[in-house]
């Protein structure tokens, strides 16, 4: 006797409808925006980089 882990298909059950146009577009705005703010974090750690590095290189520089 072996027990299948999964749990049974129910062909009672309804598929659940997709979410209303409204969220969908709500959704897709957060992905964007979240997008940007990955964007926006990136540049930011790059531009302290470079500004980090001519920093070094002004220090090293002088005499």
């Amino acid at each position: 006797m072996t027990t299948d882990p999964s749990p049974p298909s129910r062909p009672d059950q309804v598929p659940q409808p997709p979410p209303p146009a409204d969220e969908q577009a709500r959704l897709a705005l957060e992905k964007k925006r979240e997008r940007y703010v990955w964007y926006y974090l990136a540049y930011f750690l790059f531009g302290i980089h470079i500004v980090a590095f001519v920093m070094i290189y002004a220090v090293m520089s002088t005499k």
